[in-house]
């Protein structure tokens, strides 16, 4: 019989404590966010699905993050999308990273390991030292770097626009206010500036070839007329407001009710319940390691708790949390006098938080409204429970968009009629897991397969692939969209997919012809009905919706 789960709660009196407590906040930004997962291991593949002449060609990236620059209090991310005064000032580095990136600690950190360092802080024209695969806090977006991946065959994009309270609140510089609901909504204002900025450049309204969507069939026409079509999805710590501090809840139904309408209203049609802490409708999947150390301070900093475990008896389960015994000195040190991280059992661990009524209340509403429900970050308690819930609806409109979720739920997914999509890993990565989930997607008859990139998501970009030199990336090459590529240059700048991966958003073409190089043609195919098979899901969503 196993025992109860450890205590994991402290008095406020400790909690204000802790947050006085300065020493380490690089350690713990530096991790709220920026993690990427880990590939599963491969076995062979069958033969890709087939798709019908009527269906949609393209990629699909169902998890980026345009207008993060917006998010955090505004000053994090460094660089825009698009300026309308033109690239010189949107592709600048941030005030506080001058003159030399010596004072760059949340870049160095997240780059290194390490909060010191330096780095060119140019940069156009010359983009020395940045966008980088492994910069995190550099523009990875720009808008002709994702029209380059556009020409190059992407045709979906899910836009999350993104807010971390705690994060937001612990780095020291702001342009704007901590609430997550006014970062969404100013992201969503930045979205639409953008779309504006390019049918500008292309005769005028409705002209561009970034087209924001409000629903599947908009979507198809949209890819149907070779433009790309942008959905917006919200990816946030505390939706609505929604937490809870030492147990209780900060949220009402009318509070979900007022803020999935006004997110409806302002065109999001994908969803997280909840994002790296435990918040008044979830508890979340565990971050792993040391990593997963440092988050589950900020969950006790933004929750008054930390994470509370259990050993898992079923082969779902949360991430490992690392003993508390084997903390490097510079995290123990984020902790007061007499607060210590508690002693779990053993793993497997699964959090005990799960699906909770209100985040039920949600899924609900969700439905209702035919929108995408991201499984990610909920923990295996949560997402079976929301899986339980869409199963006993037939609801399809669920997807895991950059691989944060047990794999055993892929089939319970696909079942629905749902969509899975993997992390940008570096090529052989991706193609490993391609091959290891190709005949789970073969039994459930799904025709595509597609990536969600996390672009300005503090997740580390495609690397370049190890031992490339024997069959690297011949330039010029053709795109499967039939677009002759070359190297890709902006300003005095050129980028190489084979020496620099994927350094921004354009380099995406590049590292599909990657993946081909080590595939062949079947990985293209099935990439490139991606698009098609997202097109699905959400349609089937909408037509399961009771409300329009």
């Amino acid at each position: 019989m196993l025992g109860a789960p450890p205590t994991c709660e402290v008095s406020v009196k400790s909690l204000r404590s802790l947050v006085r407590i300065t020493s380490g906040l690089v350690l713990l930004a530096g991790s709220l966010i920026a993690q990427s997962p880990v590939p599963a291991v491969a076995t062979s593949a069958t033969t890709s699905a087939t798709t019908s002449a009527a269906d949609v060609r393209g990629l699909v990236d169902a998890h980026s993050h345009l207008f993060s620059y917006e998010a955090f209090g505004g000053m994090l991310m460094c660089g825009k999308p698009f300026d309308p005064d033109g690239i010189a000032k949107a592709l600048r580095d941030c005030p506080d990273h001058l003159p030399n990136g010596e004072l760059a600690w949340f870049e160095n950190f997240t780059r290194t390991g390490s909060p010191t360092g330096t780095h060119d802080p140019v940069g156009w024209p010359t983009f020395r030292d940045w966008p980088a695969h492994d910069s995190l806090t550099h523009q990875q977006a720009y808008y002709t770097w994702v029209e380059r991946a556009w020409r190059g065959g992407l045709r979906v994009m899910v836009n999350h626009l993104v807010a971390n309270r705690q994060l937001c609140a612990i780095y020291p510089l702001r342009r704007h206010g901590c609430d997550e609901m006014d970062s969404i909504r100013l992201q969503a204002q930045r979205a639409r500036e953008l779309q504006a900025h390019i049918d500008a450049e292309h005769g005028g309204p409705g002209r561009g070839w970034f087209r924001i969507v409000r629903d599947p069939a908009e979507a198809r026409q949209v890819v149907q007329a070779g433009k790309l079509a942008v959905v917006l999805g919200v990816e946030t710590s505390e939706p609505f407001g929604c937490r809870q501090v030492l147990g209780i809840s900060a949220c009402t139904r009318a509070q979900i009710d007022r803020g999935l309408d006004e997110m409806y209203e302002l065109g999001v049609r994908s969803m997280f319940a909840c994002h790296k802490y435990d918040n008044a409708l979830c508890g979340v999947r565990f971050d792993s390691g040391t990593q997963g150390a440092i988050v589950n301070i900020g969950n006790l900093l933004g929750t008054g708790r930390f994470w509370q475990a259990r050993t898992c008896t079923t082969a779902e389960h949360d991430n490992t949390i690392e003993p508390a015994g084997v903390l490097p000195g510079q995290i123990a040190r984020l902790l007061p006098p007499g607060v210590s991280l508690p002693i779990y059992p053993a793993a497997p661990h699964c959090n005990t938080r799960g699906l909770t009524s209100l985040g039920q209340y949600m899924i609900e509403g969700m439905m209702r409204r035919g929108m995408m429900i991201e499984i990610d970050h909920m923990s295996v308690k949560a997402a079976d429970s929301a899986l339980d819930l869409l199963e006993a609806a037939g609801y399809p409109g669920v997807i895991s968009s950059h691989s944060w979720t047990d794999p055993h739920y892929m089939n319970r997914i696909y079942a629905l009629g749902g969509m899975v999509t993997q992390y940008g890993h570096d090529a052989e990565h991706f193609v490993d897991e391609w091959r290891r989930t190709e005949p789970l997607r073969q039994a459930h008859q799904v025709p595509g397969y597609g990536y969600g990139l996390d672009a300005n998501g503090m997740g580390r970009l495609p690397a370049p692939r190890a031992g490339n030199g024997s069959n690297p990336v011949t330039y010029p090459f053709t795109s499967l969209d039939g677009v002759t590529l070359d190297r890709q240059r902006t300003g005095e700048r050129v980028w190489d997919v084979n020496q620099d991966g994927v350094a921004n958003y354009g380099l995406v073409p590049d590292w599909i012809e990657d993946m081909r190089i080590i595939a062949g043609p079947e990985i293209v195919q099935d990439l490139a009905a991606g698009a098609e098979s997202y097109l699905r899901t959400w349609a089937s969503a909408t037509q399961h919706a009771s409300l329009r």
